[in-house]
């Protein structure tokens, strides 16, 4: 019996993949939820499993591949024995070789001739056929010209990233007679041969990656950001840590780090001044009485930020626990999507790689996010006297529309002053 490996469904806003990798060939052995291939989409990498013990019989989606949930990607015949070296050459080498030379981005293009003859058609027509469902959402929000994108899905179909592009100004709009071959053509051609091209290594962007930045930009480009900063003296909060950090390992499994204290302090702040947790929608602003805090993590891959949702009902022990835990299947690729959705402020913590100052950006639709830094020691004056103190600089990045420039500063105050008295989280004051 032959069993179908199709794409599954990914998430409500995730309606398109690419292949990333395929860790099986035709013709070898697949035991029963053994990782098949990677699926890369906008938020995730995702891994498709064995749904039947047997041998992959088939590959129908090679490597680079974009495919649309419940596409075939292959096909499995349960109870075969593994086929001969020889066998898997026809059917896992030969087809996946034009993939990764990126020859499926040029063969939609020739497919991308007929719209030019059949151009007196109505636009709309030929739109409805070729715009993926998550592209004609993020489109009609934003009031774009569809038939103005060149799509680089598959058989030329628009995507999500396409509109994206569009909207950052990235891809140059599309006139409404000429052959849709051209604007990627000349967008992608290089202007001249590169003079260390030999020495160089081209390596195509991940769908997360090409997400990453087109959000980044979006934010930048939408948003009225703004950044202020402080500083903490953290000696009475890296002395409580000291003081109780074996205790709380043994207790409850769990090193004792700085982010729960600066989530339970964010938290704290945001009761106060609720403009930081809210977020604009149309011509409304919307007050959030619940506090999804995201928590920024470097993976291989590129930054993904996932979500302690209602962090403000979570005890210090359940914060470094679940952030532990994110952070692993973070970086081995395994969080699901609803765990990257629906936060409403972010931390972000440079301070990991040695950054003493920075300038996050925000991660759209939220209105703030917190920048924690390197701790070092500096000379502050104390009492009277000058001593050597751990200091940390804080920066908080805002979106103006929605916070004014004394609520920002109000917030990393709050912040501030938990943190340089932690017992005012304990006591909740």
């Amino acid at each position: 019996m032959t069993v179908e490996i199709r794409v599954p469904t990914m998430g409500e806003s995730v309606a398109e993949a690419t292949v990333g990798q395929w860790f099986k060939q035709a013709g070898e052995a697949v035991a029963l939820d053994e990782p098949l291939c990677e699926l890369e989409t906008d938020k995730v990498t995702l891994e498709v499993n064995a749904t039947a013990p047997g041998v992959l019989e088939e590959i129908s989606a090679p490597e680079g591949t974009t495919v649309e949930v419940g596409a075939l990607l292959g096909m499995i015949k349960e109870g075969a024995a593994p086929m001969a070296p020889s066998a898997p050459k026809p059917a896992a080498e030969k087809p996946a070789a034009p993939a990764p030379a990126a020859k499926p981005q040029e063969a939609p293009a020739p497919a991308a001739a007929p719209p030019v003859a059949a151009a007196p058609a109505p636009a709309v027509a030929a739109a409805d056929v070729k715009i993926m469902p998550a592209a004609r959402k993020l489109a009609e929000e934003n009031a774009v010209d569809l038939s103005r994108i060149a799509g680089t899905g598959k058989d030329g179909r628009v995507t999500r990233s396409d509109v994206l592009d569009a909207l950052n100004g990235k891809r140059a709009a599309m006139p409404a007679a000429a052959a849709p071959i051209a604007a990627p053509a000349a967008a992608a051609a290089p202007a001249g041969p590169r003079p260390e091209e030999a020495r160089e290594e081209r390596v195509r962007m991940t769908r997360l990656r090409r997400t990453i930045a087109a959000r980044l930009k979006d934010a930048q480009n939408t948003a009225a950001m703004l950044s202020t900063f402080n500083e903490v003296d953290m000696t009475n909060l890296m002395a409580l840590r000291s003081a109780h950090r074996e205790e709380f390992e043994k207790k409850h499994g769990a090193r004792l780090g700085f982010m729960s204290f600066f989530v339970k302090a964010c938290v704290g702040a945001l009761k106060d001044l609720p403009a930081v947790n809210a977020e604009i929608e149309g011509d409304d602003l919307i007050y959030k009485n619940y506090y999804h805090m995201g928590v920024a993590v470097g993976t291989p891959n590129g930054l993904v930020v996932p979500v302690l949702r209602d962090a403000d009902k979570m005890s210090f022990a359940e914060i470094e626990n679940t952030i532990a835990d994110m952070g692993r299947r973070a970086r081995d690729g395994k969080l699901g999507l609803d765990e990257l959705q629906g936060g409403t402020f972010t931390i972000s913590n440079g301070g990991v790689y040695g950054s003493l100052m920075s300038t996050p950006i925000i991660n759209p639709p939220q209105s703030g996010i917190l920048g924690m830094h390197k701790v070092q020691k500096r000379p502050m004056e104390v009492n009277g006297q000058i001593e050597l103190r751990p200091m940390m600089y804080l920066a908080l990045s805002y979106d103006h529309r929605v916070i004014d420039g004394r609520e920002a500063v109000t917030f990393l105050v709050r912040v501030k002053e938990s943190l340089e008295d932690p017992q005012r989280m304990l006591l909740g004051v």
